[in-house]
């Protein structure tokens, strides 16, 4: 039975390499029962249920691959239940995997035909894609190019099997051009390229199905999907017998001349989500309250600094002048959690020797890169980043032994260790300005009051995303 997404808890995330290593291993032990009937019979159901009321047949289109296969098991299946089906595939027959070549000769054998192109000017009630699934490792292409932007300006209902096409399923970037799908049935596990980078506008609501296959035992995984808020993201429950200085102190530097907002927000942002106190050590020393948050405290950077803090952010509107750069260089020796973001991340990407110290440090260290920041701390462009955005997010968590949260669509969290985390909440409202400097703020919040820095981070990204949309979505969005 397909579950959604958003039901699930922490579902591991399964790369093309995983995916080929455990169907190798469970069909070794199972070689009597059909991975591909499974996964084809679930696809006629749900298919059977998200087509519309014209009336019109179903539009099969099948690849060459065994996505191909289990696309042809679908239009069997919906043969069988009464559907009118027509079935598309430019594959050689000859060059087919086994699977899908007995998935090929079962279709023939029932009556059904097989056409090279979409008959002119028919209408469907659903399309359901088998084109290419997540062993693609080339650009989409000619014919099949030309089928996909076909099929994607038509307003029927779109389901892709295991994967949209031409989308990585490793990464979630589009390769030459990618199906846009309205839902997507994966198989197995979830993989990676459906909640980051293009993934989310492509695969449409996500539901898994495991096919009744326990992977837990059959593939061990680094990701995961970041679906829900756990225990472990949870601060325990205050005591009535409590006072502030048990919630930590949490200081921020940053709000340079013209960009005093930035902290500001942060420092907001630290209280609203429990901090028992929050300081800030402003560039701009003109500004020394907030009359829209007066529990904010503040005090000259430098002395910031020395005071006795459960955790420092530093990086909300810091700008990149020598004071900026010298007091980075201080804070990256203190004896507490440190989170960078923005103008810090810049001016370690600048500074070598930064760099160094800060891959030294002996406290949790926390980055919080948009894709450009990323780009730059790495040395490679934004489109690399984007184009791989797990291994980026890894490379700065191995370069800098630190946790980082590379932000953007599906925030790709990473541990050191390896273990990296896939955020499902937020969408496009967060990208104005603030966002980043928001999250800083909770990131402190939570880190200040004790959470250990690995949980603090995936729980302060996914609690973002889920506030942030209820609190500032414009009702029109929603």
């Amino acid at each position: 039975m397909p579950t959604p997404l958003l039901a699930l808890v922490s579902p591991p995330l399964l790369t093309a390499a995983d995916v080929r290593d455990i169907e190798r291993q469970w069909q070794a032990s199972h070689p009597d029962v059909s991975m591909m009937e499974r996964a084809g019979a679930a696809a006629a159901d749900l298919a059977g249920s998200l087509a519309d009321e014209s009336g019109e047949p179903v539009l099969v289109l099948a690849g060459p691959g065994n996505n191909g296969g289990d696309a042809l098991v679908v239009a069997r299946r919906l043969t069988e239940q009464g559907s009118r089906v027509i079935v598309v595939s430019r594959a050689d027959a000859a060059r087919l995997p086994p699977d899908a070549a007995r998935a090929r000769e079962a279709w023939r054998e029932s009556g059904g035909a097989i056409l090279a192109d979409i008959p002119p000017a028919q209408r469907f009630s659903l399309v359901v894609d088998g084109l290419f699934g997540v062993g693609l490792t080339r650009d989409v292409t000619g014919e099949d190019a030309r089928l996909i932007a076909r099929v994607n300006d038509w307003d029927c209902p779109r389901l892709a099997l295991d994967i949209p096409s031409g989308l990585d399923s490793d990464s979630g970037r589009i390769r030459g051009c990618a199906l846009r799908a309205d839902q997507t049935l994966t198989f197995l596990g979830l993989k990676p390229g459906l909640l980051t980078a293009d993934g989310p506008d492509f695969a449409g609501a996500v539901l898994l199905d495991t096919l009744g296959v326990d992977t837990a035992g059959l593939a061990t995984t680094a990701g995961f999907g970041l679906t829900q808020s756990e225990n472990r993201h949870r601060l325990p429950a205050r005591a009535h017998n409590s006072h502030k200085g048990q919630f930590g102190h949490v200081g921020i530097m940053g709000g340079t001349a013209g960009m005093v907002g930035a902290c500001l927000i942060a420092g907001r942002a630290a209280l609203q989500l429990g901090a028992g106190s929050v300081t800030l050590g402003m560039l701009d020393e003109r500004v020394v309250a907030d009359f829209g948050e007066p529990r904010l405290m503040f005090a000259v950077p430098e002395n910031l600094l020395v005071a006795p803090l459960s955790v420092l952010a530093v990086g909300p509107g810091l700008g990149q002048s020598p004071r900026a750069h010298a007091l980075l260089e201080t804070a990256l020796a203190a004896p507490c959690p440190l989170v960078l973001d923005a103008d810090a991340l810049n001016l370690l990407a600048g500074d070598a020797d930064l760099a160094s110290q800060a891959a030294r440090r002996s406290h949790p260290t926390l980055l919080t890169p948009h894709p450009g920041e990323a780009a730059r701390l790495l040395g490679i462009s934004g489109m690399a980043v984007q184009a791989d955005r797990i291994e980026c997010a890894r490379s700065l968590c191995a370069q800098y032994r630190a946790h980082v949260a590379l932000k953007g669509a599906g925030t790709v969290i990473a541990h050191p260790g390896g273990r990296y985390a896939i955020n499902t909440s937020g969408g496009p409202w967060l990208a104005q300005a603030g966002s980043g400097d928001r999250l800083t703020g909770m990131l402190a919040a939570l880190l200040g009051q004790g959470m250990a820095a690995g949980d603090a981070l995936e729980a302060a990204v996914w609690r973002h995303g889920s506030d942030t949309h209820h609190a500032v979505m414009p009702s029109a969005m929603i």
